[in-house]
């Protein structure tokens, strides 16, 4: 039975490396490709630095794609050659040949969970920070006129950027209290720089207003100077200018300058929530209801496609037995059971955002079809 177990898994693990090469490959050069244009110019160490950066995220996603190719090619070699009807014959039920591939697909699965909860999060902000900073020099200029949220309660907006000084121009950095307070604490400032967590600014004076006491000031009798003059000091509690133009406020910040990037940059932001910031998401107090909601269904989809490893060995091996005669024919029957699982997916993920009270339903919407379709086959083969 050993020797058995070890004659599955040599069949099971050659085409699962070159299916994991094949894809990553092609999804790597994909990146490359949408982005060359903006990268003449840049030494090649870097752009592989960039594209290694992005590995986590892509093996979790082409993971599926080459366990179904392993599974096809292995098993529809031993069905083809008769391997499978000799042992079978021996009295060895198809369920103890196949455990080696489950074996592997659970392996690759939680490979695949700590890649998309630990690893990939982190390198995803890496790989924004450097290409934005390193590779193609624009920095924060792509901020340039939105008012973005760094966390903390602090929203930062400017009208300029200069690229090689990596100076903000214009900075206006507002600080809001929490629950709805008509209160906050404005900032502007000439320029600035933005580093690590910390938003250094010059040129800058600070303002402490109460829009709660504004609203009051319509009430303030005209003929009363010192009550309008006590009314407008409630609305400006506090006021501060430096009194040289070259001091410096340091600001510190939730996110950092790459994971503002990472968020902020790109039209869609790169996947930056591992397994800590989803965890305080979901239990930490004063959280929005949609934070903890978007947490709830991301979490989810971080498992599911994970999960989808061993889901889809499962529904790959009756189209194996069936189907797997040559490599061409595995490789396209492959391709067509991972394109319909990611369609499924994101069916599925489509229908969460508009259940929000039950998104487990459609994160895990693909996993149970495909399992319950892969036993219902099974049975039939």
């Amino acid at each position: 039975m050993t020797r058995l177990t070890r004659a599955v898994t040599a069949e099971l693990i050659p085409p699962l490396l070159a299916g994991t090469l094949l894809f990553t490959a092609v999804l790597s050069f994909g990146y490359f490709f949408i982005s060359s244009q903006w990268l003449t110019g840049v030494p090649v160490a870097l752009i592989g630095r960039w594209i290694a950066l992005q590995m986590p995220d892509t093996l979790v996603k082409v993971f599926p794609m080459a366990v179904v190719l392993m599974t096809v090619v292995a098993f529809g070699r031993m069905s083809t050659e008769r391997e499978l009807v000799a042992v079978q014959s021996g009295g060895i039920s198809l369920g103890r040949v196949a455990r080696p591939a489950w074996v592997v697909a659970a392996l690759v699965t939680a490979l695949a969970v700590w890649l998309s909860l630990w690893v990939a999060p982190r390198a995803n902000v890496e790989s924004r920070g450097l290409y934005w900073d390193a590779l193609t020099g624009a920095g924060l200029s792509q901020l340039v006129g939105k008012t973005v949220d760094l966390g903390a309660g602090l929203t930062l907006a400017m009208a300029g950027y200069d690229a090689p000084s990596r100076e903000l121009r214009g900075v206006r950095v507002e600080k809001w209290l929490p629950d709805g307070q008509r209160r906050a604490t404005l900032i502007f400032a000439d320029a600035g720089t933005f580093e690590n967590n910390v938003i250094s600014l010059r040129g800058y004076s600070v303002y402490t207003v109460d829009y709660a006491a504004a609203a009051q000031l319509s009430a303030v009798p005209e003929n009363d100077p010192l009550a309008f003059r006590a009314a407008v000091q409630n609305v400006f509690p506090s006021v501060v200018i430096p009194e040289k133009a070259s001091d410096t406020l340091n600001v510190d910040t939730g996110l950092s300058r790459k994971q503002t990037l990472a968020t902020y940059a790109d039209a869609i932001g790169a996947d930056a929530q591992g397994w800590p910031e989803l965890i305080t998401s979901l239990t930490a107090p004063g959280v929005k209801p949609a934070e903890r909601q978007a947490a709830r269904l991301n979490l989810n989809r971080k498992l599911a496609l994970p999960f989808g490893n061993l889901v889809l060995a499962l529904a790959a091996l009756p189209f194996a037995l069936r189907f797997g005669r040559t490599l061409g024919v595995s490789l396209g029957i492959a391709l067509l059971i991972a394109v319909a699982y990611y369609l499924l997916f994101f069916v599925g993920l489509t229908v969460a955002a508009a259940m929000p009270a039950f998104p487990e339903l459609g994160a895990w919407l693909a996993n149970i079809v495909f399992a319950g379709a892969g036993l219902w086959l099974l049975r039939r083969a």
